[in-house]
């Protein structure tokens, strides 16, 4: 089986790839091939997030690899948290903190439209960067419901999700609908083709 290096600490997100990716491949993180570096997020998009995680990474291992940036765009917030999803409550806060946060920006919005993207970087052994992007349309409710998944999860209610929140969802259901899931199957395939 083919191993892939994939430029993250969130172990959370690596389970989640390694589900989507079956038998295919194994994936490696940072943590698994001794690299303790936070790689500074200093982009102001998802695409530059990702590119900067990635370029790292190929730099230092010399192996073809993919990094990822999510974010979680809400119409009433003119696109916010966006790129700054994962720190939207401060430098040192959790997921917690970030939907706290979030449910008081939105209280008394009736607009609760949402969605979440991700965007994927993959750079080959040819230093050649391929990219790939996964969005799922939602709504942010106003309570947290489920205690799966991880991030904003247990706010965020896919439309094609019968009102459940990506944290009720089970994760083989999730990854069929979700952003990630969307987005890792486009570098799946690319992988694939190139076999």
């Amino acid at each position: 089986m083919q191993q892939l290096l994939f430029a993250t600490h969130n172990h959370n997100k690596a389970t989640e790839i390694q589900k989507l990716l079956c038998d295919k491949y194994i994936i490696k993180t940072l943590d698994d091939i001794g690299i303790d570096t936070d790689i500074a997020e200093t982009g102001t998009t998802l695409l530059e997030n990702a590119r900067i995680k990635a370029r790292y990474l190929h730099e230092v291992s010399h192996s073809a690899c993919f990094a990822d940036d999510t974010g979680l765009e809400v119409d009433a917030l003119n696109g916010a948290p966006g790129v700054y999803s994962a720190r939207y409550a401060g430098e040192d806060c959790n997921s917690s903190n970030n939907i706290d946060k979030l449910l008081r920006e939105l209280q008394g919005a009736d607009n609760r439209r949402a969605r979440f993207k991700t965007v994927i970087v993959y750079i080959d052994n040819n230093n050649v960067e391929h990219c790939f992007e996964g969005i799922v349309e939602g709504q942010i409710i106003r309570e947290r419901r489920g205690d799966g998944g991880f991030g904003y999860d247990p706010i965020f209610v896919p439309n094609d999700a019968k009102g459940l929140t990506f944290a009720q969802i089970p994760t083989e259901e999730k990854n069929k609908i979700s952003h990630r899931g969307k987005a890792i199957r486009k570098l799946v395939a690319y992988l694939s083709e190139q076999q």
